[in-house]
């Protein structure tokens, strides 16, 4: 097992940024997700991890060892894609064993380290099956075998659940966490999907632009973003913006509650103009509009089944938030500032 550590790496291509700056340090043993829009880079630094790119610029570490100028076969790594390219003319047991027999291991090894690995996976009972026999879950178990069957320092990820539907790939996500809480292989995933990554990793990096926005646990993330746009990428619903004289005022949607239901001895009162409500079980999701400085802006709240709160849509309804739930924003710069001054219909708040 090894850590990973990239240093001020940049690619470009040609004149279009691909990724700039890159500092992140991916601990032994770790699981670490990329989330980001698509086009933000997170792939790129996943390739540039592989040795499938060169950085223009920075260094590139796994364990001790600088490998910008390593091939992929002498990085020690493997890689699952999002096709999960299983040979379609072999067996389960020869996909499993391709890269062993490519590295010509011995024939008695392949086997053992194939059957163990397919134990691993629980898909020892389909090793003589072929990939137009298997379902989509397991053939991602198959991809999944063949790349640990090496017995990699690094594993990456690139949205390898994405072809399964939403309930396989509910359960796929904790097996997949569950193996590799098993194997303790330094793990790289990533994901365009704000609640795989907040579910999975040990850590989250949200990167944007080509550059990492904000790194830390999605409980970190969440309650404390760094600036507007990881506020408004992460959490279903997002985390509601409202503009100010003296900065952007930011709050979560399960915080954004009728007012006789914020217990705070001096809320925020917000006017919410409802235009729809959307029933989950759970909870209620209140969709409508509030007043900003720069006119009307969308909002939204989440009122949970169990609180018994309801509203009619059509209607404007005081909602408040509690002070103590509110995130500030630098208008300028957009990044989280400490509490600040503001006025909230003609009264400064502070």
């Amino acid at each position: 097992m090894a850590f990973v550590e990239l240093r001020q790496v940049d690619k470009y291509y040609g004149d279009v940024l691909g990724i700039e700056d890159i500092n992140l340090t991916v601990k032994d043993g770790e699981f670490l997700v990329l989330v980001g829009p698509s086009g933000s880079g997170k792939t790129t630094i996943l390739r540039l991890i592989a040795g499938l790119e060169i950085p223009n610029t920075g260094e590139i570490r796994i364990g001790e060892r600088i490998v910008n100028n390593l091939a992929p076969n002498e990085r020690n790594i493997s890689m699952v894609f999002q096709s999960y390219a299983l040979y379609p003319h072999m067996t389960v047991e020869q996909n499993i064993g391709f890269p062993l027999r490519s590295a010509r291991v011995n024939r008695n090894e392949i086997q053992q380290k194939v059957e163990r690995t397919a134990k691993l996976f629980n898909i020892d009972r389909l090793l003589q099956r072929k990939p137009s026999q298997l379902s989509g879950g397991e053939r991602q178990r198959v991809a999944l075998a063949r790349a640990v069957v090496r017995e990699p320092d690094v594993f990456l990820l690139d949205e390898p659940l994405s072809n399964l539907d939403v309930r396989l790939r509910g359960l796929a996500r904790a097996e997949l966490r569950q193996f590799q809480r098993k194997l303790g292989v330094t793990t790289l995933y990533v994901t365009h999907d704000q609640e795989e990554a907040m579910s999975m990793g040990d850590r989250v990096a949200v990167v944007s632009q080509g550059k990492i926005r904000q790194i830390g646990t999605a409980q970190d993330l969440y309650q404390r973003p760094a600036d507007t746009f990881v506020a408004t990428f992460l959490g279903s619903p997002p985390m509601n913006l409202i503009d100010k004289d003296s900065c952007i005022i930011g709050f979560h949607p399960e915080h954004f509650l009728p007012v006789t239901a914020v217990t705070d001895e001096a809320p925020i009162i917000i006017p919410f103009r409802v235009i729809r409500v959307e029933y989950l079980g759970p909870e209620s999701r209140v969709y409508g509009q509030v007043d900003s400085l720069t006119g009307k802006v969308d909002a939204v709240a989440s009122l949970s089944a169990s609180s018994g709160l309801s509203v009619e849509a059509g209607q404007t309804h005081d909602f408040a938030v509690a002070r103590h739930r509110l995130t500030y924003f630098n208008k300028n710069t957009q990044l989280r500032m400490q509490p600040t001054p503001f006025t909230h219909d003609g009264v400064r708040v502070s």
